[in-house]
């Protein structure tokens, strides 16, 4: 008889349970949260296991790489999934949650997450490290101008030169020494903040330049090397979607469609998937419409729809065919043609 497993992750202990295929409880136990600790129960459950199940979440990734390392057929579930399958549940529990994602696995009546690669994950921290100190210091930056305008001290614009804006915070507090001893103490941390961005964006443009993907993604009007990564990061193995198109959904940049009965409409965008990816295609494709000025049959698809539907709308618009272009470029090993973007597009969809 088949049988099939649900775990609920906590951070120190996982409950396990087993349904057989009719759907009845066979097993209800907590064990560690330790590939080696759940490994061993599995192995020695006596049970003929056909899948293990456990929601997407922290741990997640690093259990089901241990997981699958050692042999066990073992499957991620996507998050809003199972918290919508679950929500029918009268009680919810540690133990009642692992029974309901056991039913969940053993009817399939789930979409499953894909595990990056270790590489990718380690590219997606290098990332978000990243846009973290950048926004700190922006932050900072913030914060310093706020408090000079209450006491009538204006820093104005400063240019985009290194050093400038401190020296501006500097020249205005020789005419507040009373906030002086207040305010240096940041314009320290914002220094730290600099060289400890600046040093990891060194760290990403080394690995772009040694990614023969990225280079040729960044053939692309407005796509450099942090919206190329986090693509790649973001996409992990092109192999994985049956065709472009279906890259921009995965990203979370098509309508949502709501029909009942006689209502039928779009919605906004879902903006499911990764925000890292979704946010650098966005705001590659803001580049593209108001910077760029070489054109490209993409540019004047989107600016065409700018004028038709707005700058918003043109954008996200012009970051999904974005997202489908690079798919595109990746499967085939091409570079970007700027007369033949729009088309290309055609061809996948």
């Amino acid at each position: 008889m088949k049988h099939y497993a649900g775990m609920d992750v906590s951070l120190e202990e996982t409950a396990v349970a087993v349904v057989d295929e009719a759907g009845k409880v066979v097993r209800d136990l907590k064990v560690a949260s330790e590939p080696a600790a759940l490994i061993e129960y599995f192995r020695g459950c006596g049970l003929a296991l056909e899948r293990i199940g456990l929601e997407a979440g922290p741990l997640s990734q690093w259990l089901c790489a241990g997981l699958r390392a050692a042999g066990l057929q073992v499957v991620c579930l996507e998050a809003r999934q199972v918290k919508a399958a679950l929500s029918a549940q009268k009680n919810k529990t540690d133990r009642n949650d692992a029974r309901g994602i056991a039913q969940i696995v053993r009817t399939g009546w789930y979409q499953e997450v894909h595990i990056k690669s270790q590489r990718a994950q380690e590219v997606r921290v290098l990332l978000t490290n990243r846009r973290m100190l950048l926004n700190q210091r922006k932050d900072i930056d913030n914060e310093l101008r706020g408090v000079l305008r209450n006491f009538g001290l204006k820093v104005g614009k400063t240019g985009q030169g290194k050093g400038k804006f401190e020296a501006r915070i500097r020249e205005l507090l020789s005419q507040a020494p009373s906030l002086r001893a207040m305010m240096v103490p940041m314009l320290a941390v914002r220094k730290v903040l600099i060289n400890e961005y600046e040093r990891l964006h060194r760290m990403l443009l080394s690995i772009v330049r040694a990614d023969g993907t990225c280079k040729r993604m960044m053939t692309t009007p407005s796509v450099g090397p942090v919206t190329a990564l986090a693509y790649v990061s973001g996409v992990d193995d092109p192999g994985r979607f049956q065709s472009s198109q279906a890259v921009g959904a995965h990203f979370g940049m098509t309508p949502r469609k709501y029909q009942s009965g006689e209502m039928d409409f779009n919605g906004r965008i879902s903006k499911c998937g990764d925000q890292l990816v979704r946010t650098a295609l966005y705001e590659a494709a803001g580049t593209l419409l108001t910077r760029v000025k070489k054109p490209s049959s993409l540019r004047e698809w989107g600016l065409r729809v700018a004028k038709n539907r707005g700058m918003g709308k043109a954008k996200i618009a012009v970051a999904r065919r974005l997202a489908v272009i690079l798919h595109r470029m990746w499967v085939d090993g091409t570079e970007f043609e700027a007369k033949t973007s729009v088309q290309a597009v055609a061809l996948v969809a």
